[in-house]
């Protein structure tokens, strides 16, 4: 019995694609279903007649899961997640990952959480990222019309704005702003006819939040005003980011958000005066950093927010430096579901800091960073 765990292969990645119809996502999941890039990937679709897969590709079928000629596999969720994915674990040969496209109004949230709370899928899949394209064009409109393309930007971990053919560079920076603006900590990719490297956007342990701080150890500080990125930045100029903020007050640094001193209620135009001509923002994030923490005060107050504020909050993400804990923790919530683990020991020389960012609507920013600040240690 042992030797079976023993040699149990490493979860498979889940990607969850979301964006609006017309976004790009058909062009993508053709490319990742056809091209020939090694890999043995299966596509989950919501309707396999709504997306434009072309018949000629499919080799065989039996009942909801049909073969590629690149041996990529499609599936159609008819039924439930969970079911579908048990499937096609049951199928030999192994995917090198799978990936979940959702509806163009759907919410990427219950998609998610499948893969984040349910033990059997767990076992054998692991969260790899979701990623959002959005239409470069289109987007001001979708934000006018609907919540849910602000959510599908704002719970994202990777975002492809597609179709930048389209509009011109200046067009192409206010969307940019607004994207930065509805969630800082994604990475954003800019794309025509979703061209981009696979590579960059399958297996990239973005919902991982150790693999993601291994990947990029200053993941948590992407959202300073001066992080834009240029058409070739691949998020790699984080070494300096936070030189400059340790010694001012916790309150200094709201990036995105400037509107300390104001109703925080009353309007929610605070970010970029770029964004503005859009729309208002209604996603905000909030980025707390303090010291070290006490454990029997730090978990029952993340506890208590996420139990009552859960439903406004679409995730959250930190590393918390507990009092003589030797181990740097990472938590990551999803809307109430919430979970941490101990990372790795503190490097010698690093400084014990508590980086906490919430992403979500209508937080109370004052009260979450008071609350927050009793946690302390040196409270």
């Amino acid at each position: 019995m042992t030797d079976a765990l023993q040699t149990q292969p490493k979860p498979i990645p889940v990607t969850v694609l979301t964006g609006y119809l017309g976004a790009g996502k058909t062009t993508l999941l053709n490319r990742i279903l056809t091209e020939a890039h090694g890999k043995k990937y299966a596509v989950i679709v919501n309707e396999f007649g709504e997306i434009g897969i072309d018949n000629d590709l499919i080799v065989e079928s039996d009942e909801e899961i049909y073969e590629m000629n690149n041996g990529c596999v499609c599936c159609t969720v008819r039924g439930d997640l969970i079911r579908v994915v048990e499937g096609l674990m049951r199928r030999p040969g192994r995917f090198d990952g799978i990936i979940v496209e959702t509806t163009g109004l759907a919410d990427p949230v219950p998609v998610a959480q499948t893969f984040f709370m349910d033990d059997d899928v767990r076992a054998k899949t692991e969260l790899d990222a979701v990623i959002a394209l959005v239409d470069a064009k289109h987007l001001p409109l979708r934000l006018k019309d609907s919540r849910e393309a602000e959510d599908q930007i704002a719970f994202a971990d990777v975002v492809l704005i597609n179709k930048t053919d389209l509009v011109t560079p200046e067009e192409l920076a206010v969307i940019e702003d607004v994207v930065r603006a509805i969630n800082p900590s994604a990475r954003v990719y800019k794309t025509s006819r979703s061209g981009i490297d696979l590579a960059r956007v399958l297996d990239q342990g973005a919902f991982n939040l150790e693999r993601a701080l291994e990947n990029d150890p200053h993941f948590l500080d992407h959202d300073h005003d001066d992080h834009v990125c240029g058409p070739d930045c691949d998020h790699d100029h984080s070494h300096d980011h936070h030189a400059h903020d340790h010694g001012h007050e916790h309150h200094e640094h709201h990036h995105h958000d400037h509107d300390h001193g104001h109703d925080h209620h009353g309007h929610d135009h605070h970010h970029h005066g770029a964004v503005s001509p859009i729309h208002d923002v209604t996603v905000q994030s909030v980025s707390l950093r303090g010291g070290e923490m006490i454990a029997d005060r730090f978990f029952p107050w993340i506890q208590k927010i996420t139990q009552t504020q859960g439903p406004n909050i679409l995730r959250l993400k930190g590393i918390i430096a507990f009092k003589d804990d030797p181990e740097r923790y990472v938590v990551q919530g999803v809307h109430m579901i919430i979970e941490g683990d101990h990372q790795r020991a503190w490097k010698d020389g690093e400084k014990h800091e508590t980086r906490l960012v919430f992403i979500g609507r209508e937080l109370d920013r004052e009260k979450l960073e008071a609350s927050f600040k009793a946690c302390e240690a040196s409270a």
